[in-house]
C-alpha cells in the first residue's frame, strides 16, 4: 500500500512540475511577444517623418560602392571592433534623389561632400544623370565641402551653386597609374620569379620582371588614361560653362596659379569659375534656410538624410511577377564562396543559378566591375550565365569601371554586354607566377634535397628549382587557356579568332573603344539603361 502511495505521489509531483514548467515557459513566451511587440511599436513610432518644406542631404560617407563588404554581421562586429570599412551604397543614394525628384516637399537636394572618399568616374557619372534628373524639375541642387577633391568635385560641379570654405581648396591633379617594381629587390635577395603569360600587354607580371614599365603597357595605360580625363574634363567643362582646355590649364599649372593668389586655394577657385562663393559652414546653413526654411527646434533647416528618407518613403519595390534579377559580381575573383565586396565561383555562380530556377525572375543583369581574378572560377560564373541565357531567359551584362581579364570572361556569354563610357574592360590574357627561393635560401646555409619518381614530383616547392619540364608544362597551360579565351570570345561575340587576337594580347581600353570594335560589346551606355536591354531582346516589359 505504502508503495502505491509513494508511485501516486511522485506521479501527481512530476505532473505539478510539469504543469509549472509548462506555465512558466507560457508566461516567459508571453513576456517576449510583449517585448517584442513593445519594441515594434516604438521602432515604428520612430520612423522618420519628411518636413513639409525640406532639402534631401545626400552626404556619402567613405567610397561609392554598388555592394557593401561583408554580411550585415560581419559589419555590425567590425564596426564595434573600430575596423569598420566607411561605404556608402550608390544604389542607395540613386534611389533616395529618384524619389525626391517626384516628392513635392523636397524643395532642393544638398549634395554635402565633406565625408565623401573616392569613388570611380564610372559611378560618379551614374550619379551625376540622377542629379541631373532633379535640376530638370526647376528645383535647387547646392553642393558644399571644406575640400573639393577631384571626386567630389566631379558631383559638385553637376550643382546650381557649388561652394567651398574659404580655408579650403578644389584639387584637380588627373588621373594617374603608378605601381613599385621589384626586379632588383629579388635580384639581390637571389629570388627566382618564374612568370608564363600570353599577350605582351599583360602588365600584372610587369613589377617582378622589370624596373619599370614596358613601353606597351606605358602606351596602353597612357590611352585609357587620357580617355577618362577627357570624359572628366568634359562633364566638369560642360557642367561649369567652362571649357575643358582651362580646366587642363586650372589642373596643370595649379602651382603658378596658386602663386598669382598669393596660396589663397579657395579664392584661385573662385576666381577660375570652378565653385560659385566661398562659404563657411554656418554660411551654407544659413543659404539653405532661405532656401526650405528654419527649424526652430534645431535653429537649422529642414533637412532630411537620404537613408531616413528612404525609410520614411520606402523602397521602390517590384509590382508585378516579372522581376529582373540584378547579381553584382563586385571585386577580385577567387575560387569557393566569398562575401559581398568580392567574387566567389561558386557563390557568384550559384546567384545566377537562382535567378534562372526562379520562376519569378524574366530576365537577368549581371553587373560586372572587376579586375579579374582566377580563370577557372571565371569560367564557373560563366558557365551559369550561358545555362542561364540557353533557358530562355535574357541575359545582359553591364559593366563598371572595371571588367577586365576575369572581369571580361564572366560577361561574354551574355546575349548583350553594355559598358559605361569610362568603362575600363578588355585585357584579354592569361599568366601565372611561382616564385622560387632556393637561391636565397642558399646564402643562409639552408638546401633542399631528395628523391622522387619523376621529374615533376615535388615540382612546385618554392625551396627548389622549377624543373624545365614543369616550365614547359605551365607554358603550354597559358597558351592553351589563352586561346580557349579568345576562341570563346570569338565564338559568343561573334568575331574570328584573328579579330580578337588582334585586340587581345593583353590590351585594356575605354567602353567607347570597345563598342567601336574592341571586344564586342553592344553598347557604350549608362548603367540605367541596361534595363532596356531584356525588354529589347524578348519584347517584354520588365
Amino acid at each position: 500500500m505504502r508503495a502505491i502511495l509513494k508511485t501516486l505521489s511522485e506521479a501527481l509531483s512530476l505532473l505539478w512540475r510539469s504543469l509549472d514548467q509548462a506555465r512558466r515557459l507560457f508566461v516567459n513566451v508571453l513576456f517576449l511577444l510583449l517585448m517584442v511587440g513593445l519594441l515594434s511599436w516604438l521602432l515604428a513610432s520612430d520612423k522618420p517623418e519628411v518636413p513639409d518644406s525640406t532639402a534631401l542631404v545626400i552626404e556619402p560617407v567613405g567610397g561609392l560602392v554598388e555592394e557593401l563588404y561583408g554580411t550585415p554581421d560581419e559589419r555590425a562586429l567590425l564596426k564595434l571592433m573600430g575596423r569598420h570599412r566607411p561605404e556608402s551604397l550608390v544604389r542607395s543614394i540613386r534611389e533616395a534623389i529618384r524619389a525626391a525628384g517626384e516628392d513635392d516637399r523636397v524643395k532642393a537636394l544638398y549634395l554635402d561632400l565633406n565625408r565623401l572618399g573616392g569613388a570611380s568616374l564610372t559611378t560618379l557619372q551614374t550619379l551625376r544623370g540622377d542629379i541631373e534628373a532633379f535640376k530638370a524639375t526647376g528645383r535647387p541642387v547646392l553642393a558644399a565641402a571644406d575640400f573639393l577633391t577631384q571626386s567630389r568635385y566631379y558631383l559638385a560641379a553637376t550643382a546650381d551653386e557649388v561652394m567651398v570654405h574659404p580655408m579650403g581648396m578644389v584639387l584637380l591633379p588627373g588621373f594617374g597609374s603608378y605601381r613599385n617594381y621589384y626586379k632588383e629587390a629579388l635580384d639581390r635577395l637571389e629570388v627566382d620569379w618564374n612568370v608564363f603569360r600570353v599577350g605582351e600587354f599583360k602588365s600584372a607580371v610587369e613589377p617582378f620582371l622589370r624596373g619599370d614599365m614596358s613601353p606597351e603597357a606605358r602606351q596602353n595605360r597612357q590611352q585609357w588614361l587620357d580617355e577618362l580625363w577627357k570624359e572628366y574634363r568634359t562633364d566638369v567643362a560642360g557642367a561649369r560653362g567652362l571649357s575643358p582646355e582651362a580646366i587642363a590649364a586650372y589642373s596643370n599649372s595649379f602651382h603658378l596659379k596658386l602663386a598669382d593668389h598669393s596660396g589663397q586655394a579657395a579664392a584661385l577657385a573662385e576666381a577660375e569659375g570652378l565653385v560659385d562663393r566661398l562659404a563657411t559652414r554656418d554660411e551654407v546653413q544659413d543659404r539653405l534656410i532661405e532656401l526650405v526654411g528654419e527649424n526652430e527646434e534645431t535653429h537649422s533647416y529642414h533637412r532630411i538624410d537620404y537613408l531616413s528618407y528612404l525609410e520614411a518613403v520606402g523602397r521602390p519595390s517590384a509590382k508585378s511577377r516579372n522581376v529582373v534579377a540584378v547579381v553584382v559580381a563586385k571585386g577580385a575573383i577567387y575560387n569557393g564562396s566569398r562575401p559581398p565586396g568580392s567574387v566567389g565561383g561558386d557563390s557568384t555562380a550559384e546567384l545566377i543559378r537562382r535567378a534562372r530556377n526562379s520562376d519569378d525572375v524574366k530576365a537577368l543583369v549581371l553587373r560586372v566591375d572587376s579586375p579579374g581574378g582566377s580563370a577557372f572560377a571565371s569560367e564557373i560564373i560563366r558557365r551559369q550565365l550561358e545555362l542561364t541565357r540557353d533557358s530562355g531567359k535574357p541575359v545582359v551584362v553591364s559593366m563598371g569601371s572595371v571588367a577586365a581579364s576575369g572581369g571580361y570572361w564572366i560577361a561574354m556569354s551574355a546575349d548583350q554586354i553594355w559598358a559605361h563610357p569610362t568603362t575600363i574592360t578588355g585585357s584579354i590574357g592569361i599568366f601565372a607566377m611561382a616564385p622560387t627561393f632556393q637561391r636565397t635560401l642558399g646564402r643562409l646555409g639552408i638546401a633542399n634535397d631528395g628523391v622522387g619518381t619523376g621529374p615533376f614530383a615535388g615540382t612546385l616547392r618554392p625551396e627548389r628549382t622549377l624543373p624545365d619540364e614543369a616550365k614547359a608544362a605551365l607554358q603550354s597551360t597559358i597558351r592553351a587557356g589563352y586561346e580557349d579565351f579568345i576562341g570563346r570570345v570569338a565564338e559568343e561575340r561573334g568575331m574570328t579568332v584573328q579579330q580578337v587576337d588582334q585586340v587581345a594580347r593583353g590590351v585594356t581600353g575605354g567602353g567607347l573603344y570597345q563598342a567601336a570594335g574592341g571586344c564586342g560589346l553592344e553598347r557604350a551606355g549608362r548603367h540605367g539603361r541596361c534595363f532596356e536591354g531584356p525588354a529589347m531582346l524578348r519584347g517584354t516589359n520588365f
